[in-house]
């Protein structure tokens, strides 16, 4: 009995020890296996909110890494190619930070081929454009028409009261094609397919502003600049305050024919809607003409393109009168980048081409961000650069080649340009009501787009504990409504906002 006792005391004592330095053995692994769980948690969350079985029938293209360590924390898809929207802007205005840098500017000049007599000029006006897309009041906190106004106090104080010759829009650094490859031709009305021009005024549309009269009684329709180049057809009726304001506005294709038409409610201060213009060259000199007579400037002459002018001006002859310079290209860059401006981005293709190989087309602002491109680690023959804004559903890049884009911005010394330029979830641009109250706003800055069947969300953002992470995400092909590919970005990055290592 005594022998068995003691067994039994060995026995157990044995097994105590070794239950002990088992549960050790299981915390201490525990303890090291903790961070690799957590990003294994990370990653299982991610999985689960592109699992959603909304997009069943869809398409995600993912790539989220962390800048810190280089490690990719999550992918999906990632070198299929997708449909960006537009995320194509990143790739324009990256390039055009790097090949043209952040203080680059616009040049327009006005010049003439005769001389003044008597407040006279004895000649004819020649605007020679560049394809400044700022020509507006954008940047100039004044009326629409405010940079054609200083240009006229200009001629004035040079004596100018009359131009006896013509008014002549010289666009030929760019070339005529003022639509993208593969934009819809139903949307040529719509204000973000604006067609692109050497010569450009107020992003190429204008302003149609409606504002309730009495009740059963014709509303009142105006046009911003308030010019001769279109015509209004109004036949908007106001209604009672229980009535909701619905008007459509359209632009017969190939005129400046605006049907602006439907109803407005009499308690509305005012619709506002933008149609985009036909012919951009002969819309600034129609707008310039008629503010510099305003001005008390009058032309005798007609206005024309100078490819249809039927003398031909020797560049030797001619005499400067004006040289307007842009606002630097990074403010440029961020208008782009924030407020997603189709029109500046193709703008900025199209100068890139000029720049580089001396005409302005799209193939050749293509062109130039090829090297770039591959310095980038993009390999520019695996992606499709259709346009400039990402409008075109030719355009196909993958998730990981938006990554690398982004990756390669952050080393650079345009860096910061770049990253001011993106829109601040919760603050402003086009992410202005997006996570906000969450970790993610005033911390998320990403590049947002959509279009039909498409929604994409790239950019940067930093964990609670400072890591910087770069991401890209992509859906393509969805039926439901677009805020659920909104929800699950918005999810993704308030996450990655709140993931931490030990």
């Amino acid at each position: 009995m005594r022998i068995c006792s003691s067994l039994w005391k060995v026995i157990f004592l044995f097994l105590f020890i070794t239950t002990v330095i088992s549960a050790q053995k299981d915390t201490l692994l525990s303890k090291a296996k903790q961070p690799i769980n957590q990003l294994n948690e990370l990653r299982d969350q991610l999985e689960d909110l592109f699992n959603d079985p909304n997009f069943s029938d869809a398409y995600w293209g993912v790539v989220i890494k962390s800048l810190k360590t280089g490690e990719i924390i999550y992918k999906r898809n990632a070198d299929k190619l997708f449909y960006p929207a537009s995320d194509m802007k990143l790739f324009t205005t990256s390039a055009s930070l790097l090949l043209l840098g952040s203080d680059y500017k616009y040049v327009t000049q006005i010049f003439t081929n005769g001389d003044i007599t008597d407040s006279t000029l004895n000649g004819d006006l020649i605007i020679l454009g560049s394809g400044d897309p700022t020509l507006s009041n954008r940047f100039t906190g004044g009326t629409t028409t405010k940079i054609f106004e200083d240009w006229a106090d200009t001629l004035i104080s040079k004596g100018i009261k009359n131009v006896s010759g013509n008014l002549i829009g010289d666009n030929s650094s760019f070339d005529d094609l003022g639509l993208g490859r593969g934009w819809a031709w139903d949307n040529e009305s719509d204000w973000f397919s604006a067609p692109s021009s050497a010569i450009s005024f107020n992003d190429n549309t204008v302003e149609i502003d409606v504002k309730p009269s009495e009740l059963n009684f014709p509303a009142i329709v105006t046009v911003v600049p308030n010019t001769s180049y279109v015509n209004i057809i109004p036949k908007v009726i106001t209604v009672d305050g229980n009535t909701r304001t619905e008007i459509n506005v359209t632009r017969q294709q190939g005129t400046g024919l605006i049907t602006v038409l439907g109803r407005i409610n009499i308690n509305d201060k005012k619709y506002i809607d933008h149609v985009a213009i036909e012919n951009p060259v002969m819309y600034a000199l129609t707008v310039m003409k008629e503010t510099f007579l305003k001005k008390g400037i009058t032309i005798d002459g007609y206005l024309t393109d100078i490819k249809n002018f039927s003398k031909h001006i020797l560049p030797e002859n001619l005499v400067p009168l004006i040289k307007h310079r842009s606002v630097p290209l990074y403010e440029i860059i961020k208008e782009t980048n924030k407020n997603s401006n189709n029109f500046y981005a193709e703008q900025l293709l199209k100068t890139l081409g000029l720049e580089i190989f001396n005409y302005g087309t799209a193939e050749n602002g293509v062109k130039a961000c090829r090297e770039l491109f591959n310095n980038m680690g993009i390999n520019p023959d695996n992606m499709v650069m259709a346009d400039g804004s990402g409008l075109s559903r030719l355009n196909l890049v993958t998730p990981r080649q938006i990554v690398n884009l982004l990756s390669y911005m952050y080393k650079t010394n345009e860096f910061d340009k770049f990253y001011s330029s993106l829109p601040i979830a919760g603050v402003d641009g086009t992410l202005v009501n997006r996570m906000r109250k969450t970790n993610a706003e005033n911390n998320v800055r990403a590049k947002g787009g959509y279009n039909i069947g498409a929604s994409s969300l790239s950019g940067y953002l930093r964990t609670v504990s400072g890591e910087p992470i770069v991401f890209s995400m992509i859906v393509n092909n969805y039926l439901v409504p677009t805020t659920l590919a909104i929800y699950v970005q918005d999810n993704v990055c308030l996450r990655l906002v709140n993931f931490t290592r030990n």
